[in-house]
């Protein structure tokens, strides 16, 4: 996808504005992608990003940490080692960092990036289909088709194995808003041993039953 921007002065020179590579829309305010370069940076700049989770364990690109200071963008590092090793685990304890940063909406819009937007973007994309509760097959679909011909068993293991009930305590906590995908009246609310989508009082009032408010 490449855009056209037009000139700050009227009948100024136009350029090409374009997504980083494997870029896509995960949820509403959730976006997904390859490592950003400069060539992308018009694009990020008009998705207005407050919030970048970059998932490699690598220092920040100088550019890439300029282009964010400049925009006023958040940047929340969960390095994660890139590993086609079957028995080398993921960290659970990144991927659970990293989704207590999607789930807060005060975070939106944000993007979540790693080298190739493959492996370690994938994983924790597939963790938080698992917090809406999609079902397996649908999140390995979405993760074959990003992964390009180069899926991970490994990546698949951990994605059906992981437990969102190790969420519980952030769920309780974080509500998380649906912008256009749900009515705005609806939020995640973690019950038990599913996630599940209620009215904006039945969570408040779970919220309390289970102590959140004295």
């Amino acid at each position: 996808m490449i855009l056209e921007q037009v000139g700050e002065e009227e009948g100024g020179p136009a350029g090409l504005v374009a997504p980083p590579a494997n870029f896509g829309m995960v949820d509403a305010g959730v976006y997904r992608s390859g490592f950003p370069d400069a060539a992308s940076f018009g694009f990020l700049r008009g998705l207005g990003l407050r919030s970048v989770v970059y998932l490699c364990p690598e220092p920040y690109p100088e550019a890439n940490a300029a282009f964010l200071e400049a925009e006023g963008t958040r940047l929340f590092q969960f390095g994660i080692e890139g590993n086609k090793d079957l028995y080398v685990s993921i960290p659970v304890d990144a991927i659970v960092g990293a989704l207590r940063v999607l789930l807060d909406v005060r975070n939106h819009p944000v993007l979540i990036h790693c080298k190739r937007g493959k492996h370690r973007t994938g994983c924790l994309v597939g963790c938080f289909r698992k917090l809406q509760n999609w079902c397996l097959s649908s999140i390995f679909e979405e993760y074959h088709r990003y992964a390009a011909g180069k899926s991970r068993l490994s990546d698949l293991r951990f994605i059906e194995s992981f437990d969102v009930t190790c969420m519980r305590d952030c769920m309780l906590r974080l509500i998380y808003r649906y912008h256009d995908c749900l009515q705005k009246s609806k939020r995640l609310q973690y019950d038990g041993n599913e996630v599940q989508v209620t009215s904006t009082a039945d969570s408040v009032s779970t919220w309390r039953d289970a102590g959140g408010a004295s």
